[in-house]
Parts: structure tokens; sequence; C-alpha cells
């Protein structure tokens, strides 16, 4: 019998991310409302080949919740200046995709199955299709929003599961305002900082410079009371306190050459759809948990705050790192353009850790469904290339 000559790599590396770039973040219907999602992903693509002088792209994984449907990750690539034979993976795990695609490559990577990928998301609120249910299917009609658990077909699912949760931790409007104006306050500092600057794709559109269009440097007390509850009297939940909806890119690339920023590993969480803001808590526990780390060790905190709800479990848990949580801002400031929030929250701990020469930074979000995923960080700030 003739021996094989296959080799397995069973090569254990280390995994970095070389850097990034995002586009500036657009409103519904804003400076990208007639920009295809995958159009936009191209411009991030390649200005991190220019970037980074890559010469070599094992695959794309691409983060994606309401577009097209099909492989918008390799429609993307296509229209880019990679190679016509780098593979392209799209995930949808709704708001955690982006972090997701960085755990996949984080894996993919760590296990010597690959050595460089492009990971992150895309999305275009502004251009989402409307979705009709196949006939003969007892659900009906059309809809925009996916069905997340199966005691629940709602649009208004999220803003339902955000309601819930601050019924079930009694959180007041006040309290959800705090954290808005801090965070809006934060985005505004942030414009100037120039470790998030250069994380941030200048782009002009229709003869017009693109911006965070959701900074809001007027943001206040009197304008947020002002704003009418979106579940009808009786809720809490507003256009203040929760996301808006959003266009835009944001991509890393991961690799096994070293660099000044090493994933140090990663962790899902999923509990129960009908609270799902609480995912960024609980997989950020489920992460301390797993590395033996408490938050005391944590230099930077991004959470992908969809809802204020979020910034409120956060301090309620941690109420002596508030000074680390969201140091630039959080998506009520900039936005939540949910394919592409993950690798946003990544960039962002970058940025952060860049302005405080911090080591660890946390990178966690709630997905629909009730599902979470986290990610560790370790900034060597003597490393040079």
């Amino acid at each position: 019998m003739t021996q094989t000559k296959i080799q397995e790599n069973n090569r254990i590396q280390d995994v970095y991310i070389m850097g990034g770039l995002r586009t500036p973040i657009g409103v519904i219907g804003g400076q990208y409302k007639s920009v295809q999602p995958e159009l936009l992903g191209a411009k991030v693509l390649d200005a991190l080949l220019d970037t980074y002088e890559l010469e070599y792209v094992d695959s794309v994984f691409c983060g994606n919740a309401v577009g097209t449907g099909g492989n918008i990750a390799r429609l993307m690539t296509l229209s880019s200046n990679l190679p016509i034979s780098v593979p392209a993976v799209t995930v949808d795990m709704q708001c955690a995709s982006g972090a997701m695609t960085i755990e996949m490559a984080y894996a993919h990577i760590r296990s010597g199955l690959m050595n460089t990928v492009i990971a992150g998301g895309i999305e275009s609120s502004s251009l989402q299709p409307t979705r009709t249910y196949a006939e003969g299917d007892a659900r009906t009609g059309e809809y925009l929003v996916a069905q997340f658990s199966p005691n629940e077909n709602d649009p208004l699912a999220m803003l339902r599961g955000a309601e819930r949760t601050i019924d079930k931790y009694g959180v007041s409007q006040d309290t959800l305002n705090k954290h808005v104006l801090r965070s809006h306050a934060l985005a505004v500092q942030a414009m100037t900082n120039p470790h998030l600057k250069e994380k941030i794709l200048p782009l002009r559109f229709d003869d017009i410079d693109c911006t965070d269009e959701s900074i809001r440097p007027r943001m206040s007390e009197k304008l947020l009371h002002r704003m009418k509850p979106l579940l009808g009297p009786g809720t809490v939940t507003t256009a203040g306190n929760a996301c808006l909806t959003h266009d835009g890119a944001a991509f890393v690339v991961v690799s096994s050459k070293p660099s000044a920023c090493k994933i140090i590993g990663s962790t899902a969480w999923a509990g129960e759809p009908q609270y799902s803001p609480e995912g960024a808590w609980q997989s950020t526990e489920a992460l301390l948990s797993k590395y033996n780390l408490t938050m005391d060790d944590i230099d930077v905190v991004e959470w992908n705050e969809a809802f204020a709800v979020i910034d409120v479990l956060f301090e309620r848990a941690y109420p002596e790192a508030l000074d680390r949580y969201n140091r630039l801002g959080g998506a009520l400031a900039y936005g939540h353009p949910y394919g592409c929030s993950g690798a946003m929250l990544v960039l962002h701990a970058m940025a952060a850790l860049g302005t405080v020469q911090g080591r660890y930074a946390i990178c966690a979000i709630a997905g629909a469904g009730g599902t979470g995923t986290a990610l560790l960080l370790e900034y060597n700030h003597e490393y040079h290339r």
C-alpha cells in the first residue's frame, strides 16, 4: 500500500491584527443612500491592500445582516482589486456578524489553516430590501426584519427586547439619557483624536466629504425628553436612547505576522432571546472567566451600545470601570451598521489603547436572538514594524 504524502499542518500560531479601516458611518437615507454596500466595502478592501502592502490574502470574511442575500462577500471582493482567486465568505450573526468574522479569522490562523484574512463587515440600511414569505409558509406578508425567536415574529422585536431589559433591571429614562449624552460628548471629543482618525477612510460622494453623520454635538437632556417613546405610552425606548439605522463598512487585517495588536482569544455566548441586550455583558463575563481575568486587568472596553440599557448593564456590573468604557463614544453616537459594528469595535478599541497606552481591551457585542460574542486584545506599544 502506497504511503500517503499528505502532510498535515498542526502548527498553533499566534494571531495579530495588522490594522484596519472603516468608512465614515452614514445614517439611513444619508450620504450613502444610493451606494451599494459591496461597493462601499470594496473601497475599504482596496485601501487596506495599499496601506498594508498585502501580497497575499487567504480569504475575506464579511458580516452582513440585511443585504440582498447570496454571498455578498464574494460580490464585494470581485468589485475590489483583490485577485479573483481570493475566496470570500458571508457571515450572518445579525449585530454580532462583524465580530464573528474576526473570531473565525482568529481560529483559521491560530490553527495554521490560513495566514492572512481580511475580516469585518458591510451594511446598507438605506438599500435594505423588503422580503416576502413563500406561498405555503404559515408566516405571511412582506418583512424587513427576520424572525429571531420561535416565540416572536415581530418587526419591533429588538426594540421590545430593549424595553423588556429596561423593565427587568428597573432603569429610568433619566439614567438612559445620561449614557446617551456621555456617548455623544465623547464622540465629539474623539473627532480630533489622531489614533481614531487614522482608522477612518476618507471618502467623498457627490462632491461631499463623508462624515460620521449621527454624532450630535448639541445633544441635550431637553432634546432627549422631547422624543416620543417608540413603543407607545408607558414605555421609555426612544430614538435617542436606541440606535438609528446606518450604512457603513469596516475591516481589519488578521494575520500570523507579528504586529502590535495581538488577539488573545474570544468567546461566544447565547441566552434568552427575549432579553438580547444582555449579550455583550454575558459574553464579557464568559471571556473574563475563560482567561482568568477581572475587569481590573482591562484598560479599554468596547461594547456595542445599540441601546442605552446596554451601558446601564455595564455601569451596574463594573461601576469602577466606567472611565474605561467606550472611551471614544459608542454606537449611540456613531451608529450601528449591523454587519460591520463588530469590526468597528475592534478599530475603536485599538484607537483607545493607543490613546491611553493601554495593554488589554475587550470588545463585546450582543446579537439578535439572544447571542453575544467577545474578543480579548493585547497591545504591545514597544513593537516596531
